[in-house]
């Protein structure tokens, strides 16, 4: 604008706004959860956010049997630090997802637990871990697998292979309870290698 003075545009649609908002009820209803959260800055983005938020009400209102609250994004942070058991399904824009993922991840353990899922409106589907390639560890046995595991996970629940999905999960995270084979970045001396072993072999016991 002037010397010193930047602009920023924050884009958001009517249409992008309205399909997440409606994928989020749709997701509660999928997967047996019975709230979902609208996280926005109305207050201060009074348009963007605004729009984003009218969205999320239109859709609240077409899925009477899930409650529905909204929040700001800040109270967000500081509850799910105090107590994250109070979330269920979390609905908010891109931006807003990237910070509180991270604050989540941190929660539970870090980006090497984390998985992810990009989901298209046409059905197509990415799934992924959402940490880095982590070069220096590369090739050394060390890397945590979870992420990409669990990621694995809800692929296959987007497929409706829920059966097998929970088979393994169930044994990721027994393996991760008992603390006897764990990788280092969740306090253990176990490899990679030795680590998936353990899962698989939960797999194998549970058929």
């Amino acid at each position: 604008i002037v010397e010193g003075v930047v602009q920023s545009i924050k884009l958001i649609t009517e249409e992008a706004s309205k399909r997440i908002a409606e994928f989020a009820f749709e997701y509660a209803r999928n997967n047996h959860r019975s709230h979902v959260t609208a996280v926005h800055k109305a207050n201060i983005m009074r348009m963007s956010d605004g729009l984003f938020l009218r969205k999320c009400r239109e859709a609240a209102e077409n899925c009477k049997d899930i409650k529905f609250n909204e929040m700001y994004l800040d109270t967000v942070c500081l509850n799910m630090v105090q107590d994250p058991s109070q979330f269920d399904v979390l609905v908010m824009p891109n931006l807003y997802g990237d910070i509180l993922s991270d604050l989540c991840a941190g929660l539970i353990g870090g980006l090497g637990v984390t998985p992810s899922g990009n989901i298209g409106a046409n059905g197509v589907a990415i799934f992924e871990s959402v940490h880095g390639t982590a070069p220096d560890i590369a090739g050394k046995d060390m890397a945590n697998p979870t992420a990409l595991l669990l990621s694995a996970v809800m692929m296959l629940r987007h497929m409706g292979l829920h059966q097998h999905a929970t088979k393994i999960e169930t044994a990721c995270f027994e393996t991760i309870k008992d603390g006897k084979v764990l990788t280092k970045d969740l306090g253990g001396n176990a490899k990679c290698s030795e680590f998936t072993d353990e899962i698989c072999r939960r797999v194998r016991d549970a058929a």
